[in-house]
């Protein structure tokens, strides 16, 4: 299966997104807030799976695992006999299994194209993927993210919400700079932050109950860009943070509805 929306994804991996310096993947470099004052709250953002991660299971799936970068992902899988990592990158997968080792199983490939056994999993995780797969094979990906887990078994998906007030603010503005970007690039240039990006909206889930429950809780707010443009890197901001995560615990709802990045759990019937 040709798919464009994964060359755009591969291409920036492969030319140097994965690649470390002092400890730091140029991918977390570019598109996370790394700052002293947002430590603690992002930390407990991607620790926010774990409310919903089975305590014990044989098999976890993790498709786009990536380098297993941040070490509160390490902690995803310890309840687990197995963690199959699947990503397009075998960079990534090598630095996963420098972490995971024996406990990891390493998939290099397309997520369409590998075949698993119906049922084999008890819990399978995604993290800011399937916005990057193409619009009209997103829901294909989730339905065999479905299929591939056990009954009563969680697929854990962070996803975007193009509905967001920030991102209906930048509307215009964004496209604008797209278009500025095309024309700069040339006819048939692109470059390395050119990988697709397509968010359906929240009502879109609604879509998978017929396999599966489903429930969307806040995972975190803001891009990082714009955490950084908006909360100050100092003991002010970090009280900010602490407040904000607070306010998501304690208003679910409204920070799904009007925030940025939701976390979808699916529990299949």
């Amino acid at each position: 299966m040709h798919n464009a929306a994964e060359d755009t994804v591969l291409k920036f991996y492969s030319q140097g997104g994965w690649d470390e310096e002092s400890g730091i993947t140029e991918d977390a470099r570019r598109f996370e807030d790394l700052r002293e004052c947002a430590r603690d709250y992002v930390s407990k953002c991607r620790l926010r799976l774990l409310h919903h991660i089975p305590k014990a299971g044989e098999k976890i799936l993790d498709m786009a695992s990536g380098p297993i970068q941040y070490p509160e992902y390490l902690e995803f899988s310890k309840g687990f006999t197995k963690r199959y990592c699947v990503d397009l990158s075998s960079q990534a997968l090598k630095s996963a299994e420098k972490k995971l080792g024996e406990h990891g199983v390493y998939l290099c490939g397309s997520f369409f194209e590998l075949e698993f056994a119906p049922e084999t999993f008890d819990c399978a995780i995604s993290l800011h993927t399937i916005y990057h797969m193409d619009r009209d094979l997103q829901e294909l990906a989730v339905r065999k993210l479905i299929a591939v887990c056990k009954p009563g078994a969680p697929v854990i998906i962070v996803y975007s919400n193009p509905q967001s007030l920030i991102t209906r603010l930048e509307y215009f503005p964004r496209k604008l700079k797209a278009g500025l970007r095309k024309l700069k690039a040339g006819k048939h240039g692109a470059t390395n932050n050119d990988f697709y990006f397509y968010c359906h909206p929240l009502a879109w889930w609604k879509r998978f109950g017929d396999q599966a429950e489903v429930q969307i809780y806040p995972w975190r707010s803001f891009y990082s860009t714009h955490q950084k443009r908006l909360i100050p890197n100092n003991r002010f901001g970090r009280l900010i943070f602490s407040l904000l995560f607070r306010a998501e615990s304690s208003f679910p709802r409204f920070f799904v509805k009007y925030f940025q990045y939701p976390m979808i759990v699916l529990t299949k019937r």
